[in-house]
Parts: structure tokens; C-alpha cells; sequence
């Protein structure tokens, strides 16, 4: 490697001075995304494409998917739109249309043109497990020391991202963008819009494998994001996961690797506490740091590692990044550590589920002191092989001595509870509960009832 390569100073802050009070124009908007400007071109204040959430002032961007989003452009006009886009619909009123080929199209080109207005700091994050996660913990360790804006929630896709992009403060000195798929070129797209200096691959993982192929597909599909950076950018990656580590072949950018048991960004001397939040040594290649995660789980440690790993690659001082960690909170329904009223521990990580991010928050489980052990599992959505799949881990559960109980689905082998609150009995002070499933499942309900019990 070379001398310098890990080199890195933070420098002034870009010159953001070209931006007026107002973010931009509808005439703008027509401009960026091809459409062609019905109205007066009114002042806009970011976009949405939900008409709940709308805030006066935003431009409103109805998406044909499961239902029509030109159904509410009525809504969003009464809610303060000034204007909208649209593919020929018209709504009462003065509001100004922008008619466009393509609603979600327009929103991409959009978020493209909005992209140019920001500095060369946008990070990209991808991988089957722990993106949202480092996504979280990126936006605190990077924000220690530039202006930034994030990816809120999930928000990674077509919509999503360049929605994020359009709604960053104008005075933003640093992006951090969540990248998600379901199928091949998807990734691709979405760098085009964003145009990251720094790709992270958390792990690649059985995820979405029905749509790609099997685990090699889902590769294929991640690294379109480290194939996508700058050749002066960054690819990090995963140095414990071989199919990421891997990709290092596949970037013109520099590679900076993160890991438990390797890399330029490594974590030594773990221990957890009593509800198995993490305490290390970070080694790097900027120095070392001590740190302390208020998040549970071995594999938030390994996410740290990546998003200090991210910010050291656009100049945040270790220091100063790490010292934020300490500060950070988790995106909803991720690893969230709770008590009942009785004392027993409930780990609500009911976001999202996959055989690898199951067996991080089982290990996690296992781990914390307690006399009784109980996962409440439900599907694990978009996986190649779930019959398989499911009966291998409900294996694995009871074979670390964890009762099994299963929600909505009989492919643990078991029949589902319609009550998991009532199946789970008694919850003594020595109870430990993890309630974790796919979206669909929706299972943070159930959480929510142990906690207030």
C-alpha cells in the first residue's frame, strides 16, 4: 500500500454559496426532468410522494406502483403542493403542473440535478444485512464534523433516494445514501442518481435470492456499487465476508476494508455488557480509539467498524467520530433493547428479517443472562429455498436451547401461535424475548404488547 494512501485531510468546507434562499424553481424542476411547465413557476421546498406526509411548499411526485399516486394530487394541492408532477391528470385549483413521460423517471432526473449542487462526500451503503444500521451510525460519526444529511428510515430505493438528495439542506457537506435492490441493475441506477465517492458492502447474504439468481446473484447486484465509484473513491468492504471482500477486484476506487477479524478498519478486545451492547478497541489505520456502542449485538460492533471506516475515507478525525458513536440511536424496530414491566428483556428487531440477520439477533439473544430464552420468529420474505431455510434455523434455535415460537408461518416445522403474547406465558425478570420476522410479518406489534405487559 502505498505511503499516504490512508491519508486524509478534513479541509475547509466547499462553497456552498450559489445557493439562493429558495431551493428551486418549478421551472427548474420542468428543466431537470424533461417535463413541460403548466403554470407559473412557483417556488418549491423539497419533494414527496406521499400526500400524509407532505409539507406545504414541496413539490408532490405521484408514483404509479400498487395504487395510483395521481388519485391524491387533490390531496397534496390542499396540503400546500405548489405544483406536481404528473403524466397528464390535472387537479382543481392553480396549482402548476409538470407534465413528464415517467413520475418515478422524473423523480430520478431530478434528484440527479439536485446531486450536482452538493460536494463530492456522498457515501453509499449496500448489502443484504446492516445497511440501514450503518447507514444510522454513518450519518452520526460523519455529521461530528461536516454538515450532513441521510437516507431517513428505509428510504433506498427509486424513490427514496432521490427524494433524500432533493430534501438535503442546501448547506449540506456530506450525503449519506442508503442503497437498496431487488434485482440486478437496480444499484446501478441508483449511483447514477447519486454519484457516490464511497461505496460500502456491508455482507452479502441470502436475501432477495429468488429474484437473482441465489446468493451469487445477490453479489452480482451489490457490487454494482463499488463498480460505480470514482477511481479517487473509496470501496469499503467487509474483509470477513469473502464474496464482498472479493469485490476489491471489481472498483477503480481505493479499497478500505472493515472487519472482526481483519481489515484496515478492525475491532479488537470486544466484550458486551448485560444487555450486550458492545465495548472495543478500533484499530485503524488513522490510529486507534476506544468505543462504546448504547446498541446490542456482536454485529453492531462489525457496523461501526464500517461506518467509521466510511468517514474516515471523507476526512472525519477518529476521534471526533468515535466520541459521536456514544450518541447514536438505531432506525425503528432494529435491535431495540427494552424491559418490560416485570424486567424482562425484550429485543425488538421485528424490521426486517434473512437467515444471516436471524442469526446475528439469535447470537445476540444467547448472549444476554438470562434463565429463559424465547425467539418469536415469523416468515423470512424473498428467500431461495424457505422451506429449507426456515427448518435449518428453527434447528439452530432450539438447539441453543431458545423456545421456538412461530407466527404466521408453518415452515419452522411448527404450527403458528394466533396469540404469540399469550404463547409466550410469563415474563419473570430473567426472560429474554426476540421478536424478529420480515416486513410483511409486521411483528412489531407484537413487541410492543410484551413491553407493556
Amino acid at each position: 500500500m502505498a505511503e499516504g494512501e490512508f491519508g486524509g485531510d478534513p479541509g475547509a468546507a466547499d462553497d456552498l454559496s450559489n445557493f439562493d434562499e429558495v431551493r428551486f424553481t418549478a421551472a427548474q424542476a420542468a428543466a431537470a426532468s424533461q417535463g413541460t411547465l403548466d403554470g407559473p413557476s412557483v417556488d418549491l421546498d423539497g419533494v414527496s410522494y406521499d400526500s400524509r406526509a407532505l409539507r406545504a411548499g414541496q413539490l408532490f411526485v405521484p408514483i404509479v406502483a400498487d395504487r395510483d399516486g395521481h388519485d391524491f394530487i387533490g390531496d397534496a394541492v390542499a396540503a400546500g403542493a405548489p405544483a406536481y408532477f404528473t403524466t397528464g391528470v390535472r387537479a382543481a385549483g392553480d396549482a402548476t403542473a409538470i407534465e413528464v413521460a415517467d413520475t418515478t423517471a422524473a423523480l430520478l432526473a431530478l434528484g440527479a440535478w439536485a446531486r450536482t449542487g452538493f460536494p463530492d462526500r456522498v457515501i453509499g451503503i449496500t448489502g443484504s444485512v446492516g445497511k440501514t444500521s450503518v447507514k444510522d451510525l454513518a450519518r452520526v460519526v460523519v455529521g461530528s464534523h461536516w454538515r450532513t444529511a441521510a437516507s431517513e428510515k428505509s428510504l433506498n430505493n427509486d424513490w427514496g433516494l432521490p427524494a433524500t438528495i432533493v430534501n438535503a439542506p442546501d448547506d449540506s457537506e456530506a450525503l449519506v445514501l442508503e442503497m437498496g435492490m431487488r434485482g440486478l441493475g437496480e444499484i446501478t441506477r441508483l449511483c447514477e442518481v447519486a454519484k457516490p465517492t464511497v461505496g460500502v458492502v456491508t455482507r452479502v447474504a441470502a436475501a432477495h435470492t429468488e429474484r437473482l439468481g441465489g446468493i451469487d446473484g445477490v453479489a452480482r447486484a451489490k457490487a454494482e456499487l463499488v463498480q460505480s465509484l470514482p477511481s479517487n473513491g473509496w470501496a469499503v468492504l467487509n474483509a470477513d465476508d469473502s464474496r464482498v471482500a472479493a469485490m476489491s477486484a471489481l472498483t477503480q476506487a481505493r479499497v478500505l476494508t472493515f472487519g472482526l477479524h481483519g481489515g484496515d478498519v478492525r475491532v479488537e478486545d470486544l466484550v458486551l455488557d448485560e444487555l450486550a451492547r458492545p465495548r472495543f478497541r478500533l484499530s485503524t489505520p488513522w490510529g486507534h480509539a476506544s468505543v462504546v456502542l448504547p446498541v446490542s449485538g456482536v454485529h453492531m460492533a462489525l457496523n461501526a467498524a464500517a461506518a467509521v471506516a466510511a468517514a474516515l475515507a471523507v476526512g472525519v478525525p477518529l476521534d471526533s467520530g468515535v466520541d459521536a458513536l456514544a450518541g447514536v440511536t438505531l432506525s425503528p424496530w432494529r435491535m431495540e433493547m427494552g424491559r418490560a414491566v416485570s424486567g424482562a428483556v425484550i429485543l425488538n428487531d421485528a424490521y426486517n428479517a434473512n437467515p444471516a440477520s436471524m442469526r446475528a439477533a439469535l447470537d445476540t439473544l444467547v448472549s444476554l443472562p438470562a434463565a429463559r430464552r424465547v425467539a418469536v420468529l415469523g416468515v423470512m420474505a424473498e428467500i431461495e429455498d424457505p422451506e429449507r431455510e426456515h427448518r435449518a434455523l428453527a434447528d439452530e434455535v432450539r438447539s441453543r436451547g431458545v423456545e421456538l415460537i412461530a407466527v404466521g408461518t408453518d415452515l419452522y416445522g411448527q404450527a403458528p401461535v394466533s396469540d404469540p403474547v399469550t404463547a409466550v406465558g410469563e415474563l419473570g425478570e430473567g426472560t429474554a424475548v426476540l421478536v424478529k420476522a420480515s416486513r410483511v410479518a409486521g411483528l412489531e406489534r407484537v413487541a410492543a404488547q410484551l413491553l407493556a405487559q
